[in-house]
């Protein structure tokens, strides 16, 4: 009739019906990593040296500045959804709250000063 023991049926325990949710994220922004990055790379090779001012100057027009933000918000995301899954499976106890709610605070504090960093440089405050 239905998956899991009866008791686990009783208590209302089983699936959260949100793991595939959040496999399909993990996925969709892997798949978005490995273009974003390629872009990446590919850009900065194609600069013509790798010092400050050429970077800061490829950073400033838009077509670069908008995938490198999209470029962070994806890396980020990724590194969050997959460190959740380790906290989940191997920490236990309270310290399992403790390690998602530093999770969230570091890729957060990362990810903010990361698009920061970039939107001072493409709105020319750098």
């Amino acid at each position: 009739m239905g998956a899991g023991t009866d008791l686990g049926r009783v208590r209302g325990l089983g699936a959260a019906k949100d793991g595939v949710h959040h496999w399909w994220l993990q996925r969709v922004t892997a798949v978005a990593n490995i273009v974003l990055m390629l872009w990446f790379i590919y850009s900065l090779v194609a600069l013509p040296s790798l010092d400050y001012s050429s970077v800061t100057a490829w950073l400033r027009q838009p077509v670069a500045a908008v995938p490198m933000l999209l470029l962070i918000v994806s890396v980020f995301w990724h590194f969050r959804l997959g460190v959740q899954v380790f906290i989940e499976d191997y920490v236990h106890g309270r310290l399992r709250i403790l390690a998602m709610l530093a999770l969230n605070f570091y890729a957060l504090a990362g990810g903010a000063a990361a698009v920061f960093a970039v939107l001072k440089i493409a709105l020319g405050a750098a």
